[in-house]
């Protein structure tokens, strides 16, 4: 028997098999798997599941067959905002956050502030609430892009006040019921 020289024509020899001596019957050539490609799709897999993405991506029908509460299509995010975060925009949150119709956050505009706010915050939010003009300005200023269509509504109220204050809630009761239609 003579020797194959190349990879190919041993590959293409092994493949016949022989039936009968007069029968040469070729089976079709399956590819070996690649396991390279498939380590590295479970990886894709295992990191979009750590940070809450799917993998691969949904199509348009997948993502209307999901059913979305109602609840949440119905509900506005309000973003409350003063400087530092500590007495004014957290009584907001906590005056309004048992309110079925909204959801709400605090932050504030300082780099001291408790909770500074970010980029995910101005995006989350529907409607931005800020006690002073001076607050709307480092706002705008900062994320000019992302708030230039939502609305930024000013309260005017000066930090007199410490938390949950009485005349600091009664006066952001009013002033928010009429800015959200509540």
């Amino acid at each position: 028997m003579e020797k194959r020289r190349n990879r190919g024509s041993r590959r293409f020899h092994n493949s016949r098999k022989k039936k009968n001596e007069n029968d040469i019957v070729l089976d079709t050539w399956r590819p070996e798997k690649n396991w390279k490609l498939m380590y590295l799709r479970s990886e894709k897999l295992k990191r979009a599941s750590q940070l809450g993405y799917t993998y691969p991506k949904k199509t348009l029908n997948q993502v209307l067959d999901e059913e979305i509460p109602i609840s949440k299509l119905d509900k506005k995010n309000v973003l409350f905002i003063c400087s530092r975060n500590q007495w004014r925009s957290p009584t907001a949150e906590t005056v309004w956050k048992n309110n079925l119709n909204i959801n709400v956050r605090s932050a504030g505009t300082s780099p001291k502030a408790r909770k500074t706010v970010s980029i995910a915050d101005i995006q989350w939010s529907d409607i931005i609430v800020v006690m002073e003009k001076k607050h709307k300005n480092r706002i705008v200023a900062s994320f000019t892009r992302m708030v230039e269509n939502k609305p930024i509504h000013v309260l005017d109220i000066e930090d007199n006040y410490k938390y949950m204050d009485s005349e600091l809630v009664e006066s952001l009761k009013i002033s928010v019921s009429d800015i959200l239609g509540i």
